[in-house]
């Protein structure tokens, strides 16, 4: 184990990782099975001892993000319409496009900074913002501010790790993941709940018999009572 770690801490310190780190934050923008998190999160850890730097780890990072926003951005508008037609109706993929088309329609620009937290979900969005033709300098601007706070949050949420448990890097990047993780979580659960409400005000809500008696249309008038 000791060794592993000294390994790791090795390469985490190399000038390397920089390019390591922006590499993989563009691939994941437009193929999420690429572990960004983990990998900003861990080099986080590691910047509690001083390398890497953390304000580099977090440029590099936004910088990766932003570019890989605008792959993504890019393949939906070229084409990409075609493509998320084509995905089978009953998939998980097709529901988060889906939502992300109407949740865009409404609220573009929080929809793209929430969504950049949620692994794949924001892969969605962006793919569905280049389809839909989404204004491409409103892309940019809400986007940057979305890659700068994810890059901050996740750099620093490994940085806290690392600070908490110094002596024992395992435990704080363990640590900076399950805060991660639980972040996500939440994020999850109050869009699943805000998305079962959704229907309900759409229907108006459940109402009463008295109530629609007492509705104005309803009310007959006096000379038919």
């Amino acid at each position: 184990m000791d060794a592993a770690l000294e390994l790791l801490h090795d390469t985490i310190s190399s000038p390397w990782v920089y390019l390591a780190l922006f590499a993989i934050a563009v691939v994941d923008g437009f193929f999420p099975v690429v572990p960004s998190e983990t990998a900003v999160i861990t080099a986080g850890v590691f910047a509690a001892t001083g390398q890497p730097d953390l304000p580099l780890v977090i440029s590099v990072a936004a910088l990766g993000a932003l570019v890989g926003d605008h792959v993504s951005y890019a393949i939906g508008r070229h084409g990409g319409a075609r493509l998320l037609d084509r995905l089978p109706r009953e998939s998980r993929r097709r529901a988060a496009v889906d939502r992300a088309r109407r949740g865009i329609a409404v609220r573009g620009g929080l929809i793209l900074t929430v969504a950049r937290y949620v692994p794949g979900g924001r892969t969605a969005v962006t793919l569905t913002m280049g389809a839909t033709r989404f204004p491409r300098r409103r892309f940019l601007a809400f986007d940057a501010l979305a890659a700068a706070t994810w890059g901050t949050y996740s750099a620093s949420v490994g940085y806290l790790g690392g600070l908490a448990f110094e002596r024992d890097p395992v435990r704080g990047l363990l640590f900076g993941l399950g805060l991660a993780l639980t972040v996500t979580l939440v994020v999850e659960v109050v869009r699943w709940a805000r998305g079962r409400r959704a229907p309900q005000v759409l229907r108006g809500g459940p109402c009463s018999t008295g109530d629609v008696k007492k509705g104005p249309f309803l009310t007959p008038p006096a000379d038919a009572r």
